[in-house]
């Protein structure tokens, strides 16, 4: 169907944690530490922002489960922020291939990361460097 946007993320972005996962089973710490970072550094809560932390989890989910699927080990999972918003970055270590938005049907089991990461966060894009390959999600801080 398509690619994704190729674009890094902010520059002005400061990592605040970085999570490594050799295995799916490594998800479940990572999405409880992701919730309570999330907090920790800043979510200003509000009516507005009340679904942010579960937009995260979810697409983190998505995204590090497609890594460690589809990608080389291990799995990078890093927190960032700028003033006004939190970006999830999610790597692995296959440079070779691009990430696509593929058509997926209704009864398809899988397939759905990308398409979700766009539609529930800010912005989406991917980068790759010489070792890692990056797919980055925004979500806002403040309202």
């Amino acid at each position: 169907m398509g690619q994704l946007r190729t674009s890094p993320p902010p520059p002005q972005a400061t990592e605040l944690e970085r999570w490594v996962l050799d295995t799916p089973e490594d998800l479940r710490d990572v999405r409880a530490s992701l919730r309570d970072a999330l907090n920790r550094h800043g979510l200003v809560q509000g009516e507005d922002l009340d679904e942010v932390p579960h937009m995260v989890l979810l697409v983190a989910t998505e995204l590090s489960s497609n890594a460690l699927r589809h990608g080389r080990p291990p799995t990078i999972v890093t927190l960032l922020a700028t003033d006004d918003c939190f970006l999830l970055d999610v790597a692995d270590h296959d440079v070779s291939s691009v990430p696509e938005l593929t058509d997926i049907s209704p009864m398809d089991s899988g397939g759905r990361g990308l398409f979700l990461a766009q539609s529930i966060s800010l912005d989406v894009g991917w980068y790759a460097t010489e070792t890692t390959k990056h797919i980055w999600a925004s979500f806002p801080r403040k309202g």
